[in-house]
């Protein structure tokens, strides 16, 4: 029987009770493959890898080690809000590993885009590698969020670090207890576990996260400017009632600057660049018409409470020919 396919019988997650069933026989499944092994996990905050942690935890508890590495490149709160559910809330076995600096001093200086990509993912690796060593000989499981789309993707459409970017002399045993479920799937069991909404509903973020819409060679000034700008975005779509209803919402901050006037005074600062798409498969996606009065305000907000933003503008570039991000 081939454990990767998806039983041709096997109903649809769409109900709490389906769910609270699955995450039975998931905890179950789980306490037979790891025994009283420990299991090592990459908790990134997605979706997938928070609802694998929960179920983890609600099978095995401390037998699972989670690590978090927070690069510098998250968006705001999202560290904390992870480390706030697993380990205060949910009492996981959490390593919390702020490499900022380490990640930054890599970056400092490179402005192509998949030279930057290339040095996060890489030293991502690395740094979930030194800590793997710290607990070396006591753990046999590495866990991960694999889900079935990244399966049948990565049979000959691209390969998924999940499915095909694992080394051939890997030494630990692979649980993957949502790998036969879709990501809508994986929201309502998220929620059963009692995930916070904002965690379920998460949007999909590149893996080099905000490395790849601080445009150009990455400074730390223009980063935190992109951070809060971003938070502004996001607050302000929750609050017109947006969320779930546009697939992705997000600001990249350029390179270069733009003639302002701040309080009768020139001032040369970055653009805030809005985008904002609708997608079903995320091959083509459309940009929604929005609110004048939500972008409005967002731009109000933005240039009012983020330093160094003289203007905001909304991409209006469908894809093709655009991406959806702009690196």
């Amino acid at each position: 029987m081939d454990t990767n396919k998806r039983p041709d019988d096997m109903q649809r997650i769409v109900a709490p009770e389906q769910a609270r069933a699955f995450i039975d026989e998931q905890v179950e499944a789980v306490r037979v493959q790891v025994g009283d092994g420990k299991v090592l996990l990459a908790l990134s905050g997605g979706v997938d890898s928070s609802v694998v942690a929960a179920l983890l935890i609600k099978a095995i508890g401390k037998q699972l080690v989670c690590v978090h590495v927070n690069h510098g490149l998250m968006r705001k709160g999202e560290s904390e809000q992870v480390v706030d559910v697993f380990q205060n809330q949910l009492d996981a076995n959490l390593v919390y590993v702020d490499a900022t600096d380490r990640f930054l001093g890599l970056l400092d200086g490179v402005a192509e885009p998949e030279a930057k990509r290339k040095i996060i993912g890489a030293e991502f690796i690395r740094v979930f590698e030194e800590e793997a060593r710290k607990v070396a000989g006591e753990v046999g499981f590495l866990a991960q969020g694999t889900i079935y789309p990244d399966i049948l993707e990565s049979d000959g459409v691209k390969a998924h670090h999940n499915v095909g970017g694992l080394p051939d002399d890997l030494e630990f045993e692979l649980v993957e207890p949502v790998k036969l479920l879709y990501k809508d799937e994986v929201r309502v069991v998220g929620r059963e576990l009692g995930l916070p909404e904002s965690m379920v509903e998460r949007q999909p973020f590149p893996g080099p996260g905000l490395g790849v819409r601080c445009l150009g060679a990455i400074t730390r000034d223009r980063l935190e400017a992109l951070r809060e700008a971003d938070a502004i975005l996001r607050e302000e779509f929750a609050a017109a009632g947006l969320e779930g209803k546009v697939w992705q919402y997000f600001v990249s901050v350029p390179d270069f600057r733009a003639t302002g006037v701040r309080d009768g005074v020139r001032a040369y600062e970055w653009p805030a660049v809005i985008r904002a798409v609708n997608t079903v498969d995320a091959m083509t996606a459309e940009v929604p018409e929005l609110d004048w009065a939500l972008l409005k305000k967002i731009t109000a907000r933005i240039l009012a409470e983020v330093p160094g933003i003289c203007r905001v503008v909304y991409d209006l570039t469908p894809k093709p020919i655009g991406t959806i991000e702009w690196e």
